[in-house]
């Protein structure tokens, strides 16, 4: 599991503020009016592999599951689905848009159809959780089969042997580049999320 700093890390890209890993590890941030050469010797501490980034990822939506199992009440219920619905979405985005197409043809076939495959099979959930609340009698079971198609999923990506990750490490792939065009598009994703809001989960591989 990432320690703290390396999970902060993660969350910052080449050219971007370094506030967002100072706020995530809970220290002051970079005073403004730093020298580029200071900036530059900062940002090379930066880890913009993509595995990285996308196992800090995983780790944000299990505690967010997490977080849900322990709720009692229905409005914190409610908030976590959505931040959790929300995080997948961002996430499965990042990797079908970016991560995905770097490693076609340079790791196990098989392996990255699955995965295709697994993120329809969550987002058809993710979309109807999105679209009910805590009144449907079946919400809080939907909200845990997600949890359990996620685990599949990120046991897949990150745990087992001759997992995913490994795969990509090991493959002719820049994996700091797929990190920094991740974490752009990410960022371009949280700002819709914010703003307007996100549309449902496109399905790539299952037609309705």
């Amino acid at each position: 599991m990432l320690g703290p700093k390396a999970r902060a890390r993660t969350h910052v890209r080449m050219g971007a503020s370094l506030s967002t890993a100072c706020n995530f590890i809970g220290v002051k941030p970079f005073p403004l009016g730093l020298r580029a050469d200071q900036m530059e010797t900062a940002m090379k501490t930066v880890d913009l592999d993509a595995t990285h980034i996308l196992a800090a990822d995983h780790r944000t939506v299990e505690n967010l599951f997490v977080d849900f199992e322990k709720a009692s009440s229905a409005d914190r219920k409610a908030k976590l689905a959505k931040q959790i619905c929300t995080e997948l979405k961002i996430h499965a985005q990042i990797e079908e848009e970016v991560f995905y197409p770097a490693l076609k043809g340079k790791i196990d076939d098989d392996l990255l159809k699955e995965a295709w495959v697994e993120h329809d099979g969550a987002k058809v959930l993710i979309n109807a959780i999105e679209a009910s609340g805590p009144d449907d009698e079946y919400f809080d079971a939907k909200v845990t089969v997600l949890s359990e198609e996620i685990k599949h999923h990120v046991r897949e990506e990150e745990k087992q042997q001759d997992n995913m990750f490994q795969q990509a490490r090991a493959a002719d792939v820049d994996l700091e580049a797929l990190g920094q065009a991740m974490l752009a598009r990410k960022d371009e994703l949280k700002a819709q999320a914010e703003s307007t809001g996100l549309p449902p989960a496109e399905l790539a591989t299952i037609r309705a």
